[in-house]
């Protein structure tokens, strides 16, 4: 049966949650934690990583994550992968998705993938082509779109620029991303508004962090923008390795409690999602900071 859907959810937790914790997580926990989320509606859900174990050792196992997972036909698994190797491993694998990763900051570019941004698009048409003859469908995301951690302040005309190269290269989709958490609805409408000129809003996705508490803010603000397209993370996995002790993702509790307060349909069980957080938690080890995820818990105390 087809799901009525006029909110897109990308469930990011597994990859973009998961490679930044501390304490290691196993295979089979990984594995458990994907396939309660492909029980809750979830169109979407980014299983792992194909890149080296020295830059992310969290990802290490992921061809064995990928051929663990039992599969919903009713969702996509996308994969990370940062070069042709990456690919190839991708492919051996049997995904069927996969996102690439550019940057809208130079300094960032280089101390996150060790390029320049012009060397890493033309690394990513080489990518993007192979993924397409493969019958793979390619993401994109663009990370500090909103700031960067060495830079501040990321120029709107190069984040829309580079957008539009993005999408040139033949990806079905932008995840425009504020990587470290520095966004605020102002700024929000001023990218937005310079977006939509140029790229087709439905397009474009968002990937907010909520370091600074205005992750749910600032997606109220871009569905004024026609954006229904939004990274999230269970539980609010994920920390930002450039704001220690910070909090990382957009919760994916929180952006359905949103929504779903507002009337949108996502075709996501929200405490099912809550479920499958709460039995993550104990593999990493800590409470994970979802607001919804802690008024949950503490309602249920006494």
């Amino acid at each position: 049966m087809s799901v009525k859907r006029d909110i897109t959810l990308v469930e990011v937790g597994p990859r973009d949650g998961l490679q930044n914790e501390a304490q290691p997580i196993s295979t089979a926990d990984k594995i458990a934690f994907i396939d309660r989320l492909s029980q809750t509606g979830l169109p979407v859900v980014e299983i792992t990583a194909f890149v080296s174990p020295k830059w992310v050792p969290q990802m290490a196992d992921a061809v064995e994550v990928a051929a663990g997972i039992t599969r919903n036909p009713g969702v996509r698994y996308s994969a990370l992968v940062p070069n042709l190797k990456g690919l190839e491993r991708a492919l051996a694998a049997g995904v069927t998705e996969v996102a690439i990763f550019a940057a809208a900051s130079e300094t960032f570019s280089h101390k996150n993938i060790n390029s320049s941004i012009e060397a890493s698009l033309e690394l990513y048409r080489e990518v993007t082509r192979e993924a397409l003859a493969g019958g793979l469908a390619v993401r994109a995301y663009l990370s500090t779109a909103f700031g960067c951690p060495f830079e501040g302040t990321v120029p709107i005309a190069r984040v829309v620029s580079l957008t539009k190269r993005l999408l040139e290269l033949g990806v079905f989709e932008v995840a425009v991303s504020d990587t470290i958490g520095v966004a605020h609805p102002g700024q929000v409408r001023a990218v937005l508004s310079a977006l939509r000129v140029e790229v087709p809003t439905e397009r474009v996705a968002l990937h907010f962090h909520d370091t600074r508490g205005m992750a749910t803010a600032n997606v109220l603000a871009a569905l004024d923008y026609g954006i229904r397209t939004f990274d999230a993370s269970a539980g609010g996995l994920g920390g930002c390795p450039y704001a220690p002790g910070a909090t990382g993702n957009l919760a994916t509790e929180d952006l359905l409690y949103l929504v779903n307060g507002l009337g949108y349909q996502s075709g996501v069980d929200l405490d099912a999602v809550a479920d499958a957080s709460t039995a993550i938690e104990l593999a990493v080890g800590h409470a994970l900071p979802s607001r919804y995820l802690m008024a949950r818990r503490a309602s249920t105390i006494g």
